[in-house]
């Protein structure tokens, strides 16, 4: 477990910095950030690229019965975990998974467009966004993305203030936007202790950060933090593919899933959840520490007693969304 105020205060601290376009490293410090790039550039290299750079082609509607009405407009922009790297059947991709479960539960068609590509960082978005922007509005965006900005020379400030970037444009042409925060990299075992420890530290700081900025601009956050991480622990052969960085087909069940309930909840299709202990309005900077900890935990804007912001910053919902079982298709 993460000292929550210390991940608190870390992700504030990038987020201004993201907001005034300071660099902003991380609580870290410097030396181990450096000696962090190093270990990462070592871990690529072992991973290498067993896959290629292209998921299966996924393209298309889908639907869970006789189509009706017009097309749910999905897209999927962010890094390789968008694309499903790795899967021969484009049914084992998340965007085909979240495709099939929101038009069951939409009960219309959904029209899939993955924009995601390989690699890309949270710099890369700009033109993800250029390219789904180009046609008819998404409906909803998701957005996986903060894996190769820990694994890259890019700073947290930069990564986060590329991020935001890309929400608020999604936002501003009407479409609502779900983000994956980064997963927490700790589980990915090409990375040596001890620096695995300081990369799941510097993971959930950026992921807090993340959170903070995609809500100020107006989406919504889903923590992935370690949500492979268990059972990786106890059977890796399930959850990850042979490389051990990028998720079998289960482990891209277990994100989509996860991103589920608050696609559907952005689109109004989904009642949002009462609050439980711990749950309900926060602090943004404390929600944000708080999401990083725990897998599905959803965090969004709100308002209390009519206003946006309170005494310690803007308003936030945080709900810890259960995890369960995809809707299957018709």
């Amino acid at each position: 477990m993460i000292w929550t105020p210390g991940v608190a205060h870390a992700a504030r601290k990038i987020a201004t910095a993201a907001a005034v376009g300071g660099g902003g490293l991380t609580a870290i410090g410097g030396l181990a950030y450096g000696l962090l790039l190093a270990e990462a550039l070592v871990a690529r290299r072992m991973v290498g690229n067993p896959h290629g750079t292209e998921g299966p082609p996924s393209d298309g509607v889908y639907s869970a019965s006789e189509p009706a009405g017009e097309p749910l407009r999905l897209v999927m922009l962010g890094d390789s975990t968008s694309v499903g790297l790795g899967m021969d059947d484009p049914a084992h991709t998340p965007g085909v998974m979240l495709a099939g479960g929101l038009a069951s539960i939409a009960e219309r068609p959904v029209l899939l467009t993955v924009a995601g590509r390989s690699g890309a960082a949270s710099a890369e978005l700009a033109a993800q966004v250029d390219q789904v922007l180009g046609g008819p509005a998404p409906d909803v965006a998701v957005i996986f993305i903060g894996a190769n900005d820990v694994t890259t020379r890019a700073r947290p400030a930069d990564a986060v203030r590329h991020l935001q970037n890309a929400v608020r444009r999604l936002r501003e042409a009407g479409t609502q936007v779900v983000v994956g925060t980064c997963p927490d990299l700790g589980t990915v075992r090409p990375i040596a202790q001890p620096l695995r420890w300081i990369t799941r530290r510097w993971s959930r700081e950026l992921a807090a950060a993340q959170t903070i900025a995609v809500v100020e601009a107006g989406g919504r956050t889903v923590a992935f933090a370690d949500l492979l991480g268990p059972v990786f622990a106890t059977n890796p052969t399930e959850m990850f593919r042979p490389d051990r960085y990028h998720p079998s087909a289960r482990g891209y069940q277990q994100a989509a899933y996860a991103v589920l309930p608050s696609v559907c909840a952005a689109l109004g299709l989904w009642p949002e959840p009462e609050p439980r202990h711990g749950e309900g309005s926060q602090s943004i900077y404390l929600a944000a520490a708080l999401a990083a900890e725990e897998p599905g935990t959803e965090v969004a804007e709100t308002r209390v007693a009519g206003r946006a912001v309170g005494p310690y910053g803007r308003w936030a919902s945080l709900f810890h969304r259960r995890l369960g079982t995809m809707p299957r298709d018709a």
